[in-house]
């Protein structure tokens, strides 16, 4: 029994568990899938019409939510040290200036946001109508921080399918130079990951898109949609995460 027990305790898979949730960003995104399941499943029992169990869900979404506004508070310098970073990275002009533009919305999303946050936990003491102009104006600029990113994601896609396509032309025939061509071949490699990891963010920042757009009253998604497409969301880059923390590919 013990030794069954142990096999248990020190199974790598619990020990990679613990590595993520070490991280601030691993728990981030536990939490993140948690909030919106929640969203979800409250929306899912006040259609059936019970009221008192949805609101059990309401309660866990919104404190969670809280919760993770308070991991957040140092966000808005590292989106701010970021944008710095990119300005001096080399890449295409309109790739740097959208990353750039990208940073330093999300730099004022998140600042907004601690003011919606220090208003909820009654740090603070905001009259309701301002409270929601505070509210309205971060996720205004939430939501132009992906949609940035979404150009960006368009435009480094296609830069990638094309430096791709040139590589697998540039094979050489007959003879060649076999340093050459493993460079080739582990540049192509390099560039494919690149292309799976960019349209991996790109259907993340799709799916998250709904979330800002629907706050300012853009599109009008449900309560339930919108817990599944930040389930969605949550859920690939929680996986991301993993792949990071723990070395996968």
């Amino acid at each position: 029994m013990a030794a069954l027990a142990s096999q248990l305790i020190l199974h790598p898979t619990i020990g990679e568990t613990l590595k993520y949730t070490a991280t601030t960003v691993g728990r981030d995104k536990v939490y993140r899938g948690v909030q919106y399941w929640s969203r979800f499943y409250a929306w899912y029992l006040l259609r059936k019409g019970d009221k008192d169990e949805a609101a059990r869900w309401v309660a866990l979404k919104s404190h969670l939510g809280t919760a993770r506004k308070l991991l957040r508070i140092g966000k808005p310098v590292e989106h701010l040290q970021a944008a710095l970073k990119t300005t001096l990275a080399s890449g295409p002009a309109v790739e740097v200036i959208l990353a750039v533009a990208r940073q330093i919305a999300y730099f004022i999303y998140l600042s907004y946001d601690l003011f919606v946050w220090a208003n909820a936990v009654k740090f603070l003491r905001l009259s309701p109508e301002t409270a929601q102009r505070i509210s309205k104006t971060s996720a205004k600029f939430w939501f132009a921080g992906i949609l940035l990113n979404l150009a960006n994601g368009v435009l480094k896609n296609l830069r990638l399918k094309e430096e791709a396509k040139k590589l697998k032309q540039s094979r050489p025939w007959g003879e060649k130079d076999l340093a050459d061509e493993a460079a080739r071949e582990t540049r192509l490699a390099a560039v494919r990951k690149s292309i799976v990891a960019a349209r991996r963010q790109f259907t993340i920042d799709l799916l998250d898109i709904s979330l800002p757009a629907t706050s300012i009253g853009l599109w009008d998604f449900s309560e339930g949609t919108l817990g599944l497409l930040g389930l969605a969301s949550s859920i690939l880059g929680a996986q991301n995460q993993w792949r990071s923390v723990n070395g996968k590919k």
